[in-house]
């Protein structure tokens, strides 16, 4: 029969301290390693480095004073005023993409895009942003309807539908007013296809605004 015997107190404080040294190193070197946790992916909506952009065609009479512009900020309607990409399955059902993401929402990047595609357009003698000091002749106000990546048909493709607005700005009445809508073809079935299909629409999308605006102030005057 052996009889246990224990260790002297000395001892069993050494073999302790040994354990924690043991487990803290081993602690220490489970939070150095690499995580398998998926990091998010971030996407901006716009034209691809070195993509080609094209004016609007001029309609405003030559001797007529060009108006200027103000571009307020973007609206999008319930459930698209969102950092998460938006994809669908079925119809009325909405669905996110699992860690990718826009870097801002989509109608605060559209501004500046707006503001760019309409000073490039050469219809107005200076565009800007909206702001609470700044006048102009001319408001545009849109609103993002939808932007999602629909997945009923094969291939995948990309759907934006945007609604603008044209107002006098002095007298607040509306010039002109469409609701756009643009669809192209994803060229891949993943959120980076879905990414480039909905830049090219936006992209689209500001060429048909910026002629349309071109057109439906070719015979405005100003009200007195």
């Amino acid at each position: 029969m052996t009889l246990y015997t224990p260790l002297p107190v000395r001892q069993r404080l050494v073999a302790y301290c040994a354990w924690l040294l043991t487990a803290a190193l081993l602690g220490g070197c489970s939070a150095l390693a690499p995580s398998n946790k998926a990091q998010p992916q971030f996407y901006t909506l716009g034209p691809a480095p070195g993509g080609s952009e094209q004016n609007a065609p001029r309609s405003v009479p030559p001797n007529a004073p060009a108006p200027t512009l103000l571009v307020l900020a973007p609206g999008a309607a319930a459930g698209f005023d969102s950092q998460r990409i938006i994809y669908i399955r079925q119809d009325h059902r909405i669905e996110y993409f699992a860690h990718n993401e826009w870097v801002d929402t989509p109608s605060r990047m559209l501004q500046g895009l707006l503001v760019e595609a309409m000073a490039r357009s050469g219809v107005f003698s200076a565009v800007s942003p909206a702001s609470g000091a700044a006048g102009g002749d001319i408001r545009l106000d849109t609103a993002i309807v939808r932007l999602q990546h629909e997945f009923q048909t094969q291939p995948s493709q990309v759907r934006f539908t945007l609604r603008a607005t044209l107002v006098e700005d002095r007298s607040r009445r509306v010039l002109a007013w469409r609701e756009f809508d643009t669809v192209v073809p994803a060229a891949s079935d993943d959120p980076y296809g879905g990414v480039t299909a909905a830049s090219a629409a936006v992209q689209t999308t500001l060429q048909q605004l910026a002629a349309f605006s071109s057109k439906a102030l070719a015979n405005w005057t100003p009200t007195r």
